[in-house]
């Protein structure tokens, strides 16, 4: 049953998390965390961070890792599979439909209606890592936190992979102290 679950925990998301990895994250928190109850959302910031700071498409990434935790390999490679088979379905009938009609107009519109709703989804996934680090970790160390990275991800321009791997230090520090 565990292989199942882990299917619709990323396939479900992959249908309706449009826009790719980034926007289908809160959906699969909702599953992971609330639904199935298979980590903390301490846990699943925590698994996010790592998987950001690695290459490649973070979707696949917490798929795999999140899958073998569960189910080990077999796991991995079913919550992987779930989680990339709803875009090669998709795409492939959104690209016949596409072609047909890619003059229209509504075609056009769609992808302007679709952008707030994105915003929306990640504003409110920020919103709850925010309320979770404060709990945990203190509102001055979130405040560091948040300050620290803003200001070497836009005015130093360093590469967000430096920048968690610096707040993951910072984090193993403050909490040795």
């Amino acid at each position: 049953m565990i292989y199942w679950h882990l299917f619709l925990a990323f396939f479900i998301p992959g249908i309706l998390g449009y826009g790719g990895g980034p926007a289908s994250i809160p959906l699969v928190e909702k599953e992971v965390v609330d639904r199935y109850d298979w980590m903390t959302t301490q846990e699943f910031g925590e698994v996010l961070a790592l998987g950001n700071a690695l290459p490649g498409p973070i979707a696949t990434k917490m798929a795999g890792y999140i899958g073998y935790m569960e189910g080990g390999i077999l796991g991995s490679i079913v919550a992987l599979f779930a989680s990339v088979a709803p875009s090669l379905i998709l795409m492939i009938a959104l690209m016949v439909t596409l072609l047909r009609y890619k003059d229209s107009p509504k075609v056009k519109n769609i992808t302007k209606l679709v952008r707030p709703v994105i915003a929306v989804l990640l504003g409110a996934m920020a919103l709850q890592f925010f309320l979770t680090s404060t709990e945990a970790s203190g509102s001055v160390q979130t405040v560091i936190l948040i300050v620290l990275s803003y200001w070497l991800l836009e005015i130093r321009k360093m590469h967000p992979a430096y920048v968690i791997l610096l707040a993951l230090a910072y984090g193993a520090i403050s909490g040795l102290i």
